[in-house]
């Protein structure tokens, strides 16, 4: 395994001056060194939206410096970043060198998620297939034998003006000696969602975010409200996108009402898709925002959602109506039924969940089957 302390001396000795990326669960102790070494959202470290966003601050940052940037993101935001990459840093374009870690989720041979699948056996083929040259990390390579293959491998790319890549697998890095601190607030995530789901009438049906949200809204319906878990799609992956998949339900179904379940950090991702809700109009449709300021089904690396005032946001684009809850007696008094909608309710929830949350006993395609049948009945 590598040090996390070492591998980012050695990231300064090859001239990366600029840290940014989306948080990944593999990278979890390399954001944690990221944080305790540069800070959060200062000139040496930003936590980027989305991977996309993540290159071109990157790229500013070249431009700026003539210096390298790292690049941290798990492999799924690799989709994100195809663009920017294929139309920007591409040494066919403006030729804009940096390094890119990337979480290796759904490995073959390794077990995983079932959103993870796909981009797991595709990982390093797409990068070739962007003219980016990979490296695997694992647990038994050590600093020494990194650095010499780097340099043979992938120091002759970047001094070509291309992009190269790290490809992580699981447990590659050790533990960093610092952590994330634990957001605290009133309420807890678990409990507005079991609030909330007690407050759905049986022709109400959720479109949930893909991470821990999604977890806890299938242990809720699974133990306390099985009739109505047919009405739940539980997003996997697609981070950012609930909130479209919602809009286009509530807008095939007006009769029936549709709620989105969404985290700060996948609202921030495509933040775009408030404004497309808001002038489509639907009177039928609640976003609700649980914001803990941190990616924490991912390893627990704050947000910026703490800086952000979605609610201004959210009636800027053009919402009816918008909310901050912070208290119970604020949630229970909310009658969701007599809103002007689309409406918008940010709930500020603490971080932290327990370690025996259930997960979907059923398939992605099972759920979409049920959620189907329910919707269209």
């Amino acid at each position: 395994m590598v040090d996390p302390s070492l591998f980012l001396d050695y990231m300064e000795e090859l001239g990366v001056g600029f840290v940014t990326g989306v948080p990944d669960s593999q990278l979890k102790s390399i954001c944690e060194e990221v944080y305790c070494r540069y800070g959060i959202n200062s000139k040496r470290h930003i936590v980027a939206v989305n991977e996309g966003n993540a290159v071109a601050l990157a790229s500013g940052f070249h431009l700026a410096t003539g210096k390298l940037p790292l690049v941290y993101l798990q492999n799924s935001g690799l989709g994100n970043a195809v663009n920017p990459i294929t139309s920007l840093t591409d040494s066919g374009v403006y030729g804009i060198p940096m390094i890119f870690l990337v979480g290796w989720r759904g490995e073959p041979g390794v077990h995983d998620e079932p959103q993870h699948i796909k981009q797991g056996a595709i990982t390093r083929e797409l990068l070739s297939l962007l003219d980016v040259q990979s490296l695997v990390i694992d647990k038994g390579l050590t600093l020494e034998t990194l650095k010499k293959r780097f340099a043979d491998e992938l120091l002759p790319r970047l001094a070509q003006g291309k992009s190269v890549a790290l490809v992580v697998r699981k447990g590659s890095f050790e533990k960093c000696k610092g952590t994330f601190l634990a957001h605290e607030e009133e309420l807890g995530r678990e409990e507005v969602i079991s609030s909330l789901a007690l407050d759905m009438g049986p022709d109400d049906f959720v479109v949930s975010t893909t991470g821990k949200i999604s977890r806890e809204l299938f242990e809720f319906c699974k133990n306390s409200k099985p009739a109505n878990s047919s009405h739940n799609f539980l997003t996997v992956g697609s981070m950012g996108h609930a909130s479209a998949i919602a809009l286009s339900v509530a807008l095939q179904h007006p009769e029936k009402r549709v709620w989105c379940l969404d985290g700060d950090g996948s609202a921030l991702m495509h933040m775009g898709s408030m404004a497309t809700i808001a002038v489509m109009k639907p009177d039928n449709y609640i976003h609700v925002v649980l914001n803990n300021e941190a990616h924490e089904s991912v390893g627990g690396m704050p947000t910026i959602a703490g800086e952000v005032d979605l609610v201004s946001v959210a009636l800027g684009c053009g919402y009816r109506f918008a909310k901050d809850i912070r208290t119970l007696d604020e949630l229970h008094d909310l009658c969701v039924g007599d809103l002007e909608k689309p409406a918008f309710i940010q709930v500020f929830v603490g971080t932290g969940s327990r370690e025996d949350l259930m997960r979907p006993d059923t398939t992605p395609q099972q759920n979409k089957v049920a959620f189907m049948e329910a919707v269209q009945a």
